[in-house]
């Protein structure tokens, strides 16, 4: 879900918005702010997660709006051409949104290491084929599915997929025809905002704890993801994203048994760079192919 907000900007921009970490990061804290505020209010766990859902979504949409209108906006309207140069600044606007939520936190509760409550009806689980899965799993596994579908809906099937397509391919033609780039950029950074905000929300419900800093690791293997399912590539994003976390699941199975105890499950993490590295290596438009602009 992560790399699809990734996927989103880098389809229009070609930017790699490795701010959209702490956009995540920000989702949780909103979903665990609604939990911790609403769950004494709203009896019903489910009508209270989705109600976290929708402004976690929401808060990390306009917060990903307010990034890209006061840090990348200003870079293209001077005309920057070096692609370093918004790399760096999505750094400086991570380490700005990490502190500026510990901040937050810390004069409102006293603390920045928040646990999200009243989950105790999403935690339980059902048995399917002799299998235990928990609630919270298979909330997860369909609000993926729904993002994705409606992602993909909305990028080919109405007229704002059809102005971001159109940016996308060349923004100085989609101006001449009457597409405002400028304003289509910033709903593109809302969506991928959006989706990356109601991954937190769904993230601190599975594992309960949000820092600031929680944001980091999710935020790098989303984008080991979406190259590894052609950045630029909806439907990849999501292949990807799977096939990722079935790698290091089956990782930290079996390399404590594989190697004797020597290596732990601790060392999955690892996984995932290496995988980044050699797809680079040999394979660097991904598993189902990087969207490439066709400019006539």
């Amino acid at each position: 879900m992560i790399a699809l907000g990734y996927t989103m900007v880098y389809g229009v921009l070609e930017l790699i918005n490795f701010a959209h970490s702490e956009i995540f990061m920000i989702g949780g804290v909103v979903g665990v702010e609604v939990f911790r505020l609403l769950g004494p209010v709203v009896p019903n766990t489910f009508l209270l997660l989705a109600i976290a859902v929708v402004l976690g979504g929401l808060f990390a949409g306009f917060c990903a709006m307010g990034v890209e209108r006061l840090a990348y906006r200003p870079l293209r309207k001077r005309g920057i051409k070096n692609r370093l140069v918004p790399l760096i600044t999505a750094f400086g606007v991570s380490f700005v949104l990490q502190d500026l939520v510990r901040l937050i936190e810390g004069l409102w509760h006293n603390e920045f290491y928040l646990t999200m409550k009243h989950t105790d009806a999403l935690g339980q689980s059902m048995t399917f084929l002799g299998i235990f899965i928990q609630m919270k799993s298979l909330i997860l596994i369909a609000v993926a599915l729904i993002m994705l579908l409606g992602l993909t809906y909305l990028v080919n099937r109405t007229r704002l997929g059809l102005a971001i397509r159109s940016v996308a391919q060349d923004p100085s033609a989609a101006g001449l025809m009457g597409i405002n780039p400028e304003k289509i950029i910033g709903q593109t950074f809302f969506i991928g905002g959006a989706l990356g905000g109601v991954a937190g929300v769904l993230f601190a419900l599975q594992f309960t704890t949000i820092t600031p800093y929680v944001g980091f690791l999710p935020g790098i293997k989303a984008f080991t993801a979406a190259v590894l399912g052609g950045i630029g590539n909806i439907p990849g994003a999501v292949v990807g994203g799977l096939v990722l976390g079935q790698i290091e699941t089956l990782a930290g199975t079996f390399l404590p048994t594989l190697t004797d105890g020597a290596v732990g499950t601790e060392y999955k993490d690892i996984i995932a760079f290496l995988i980044l590295i050699l797809l680079l290596l040999f394979r660097p438009q991904g598993l189902l192919g990087q969207v490439v602009k066709e400019k006539v």
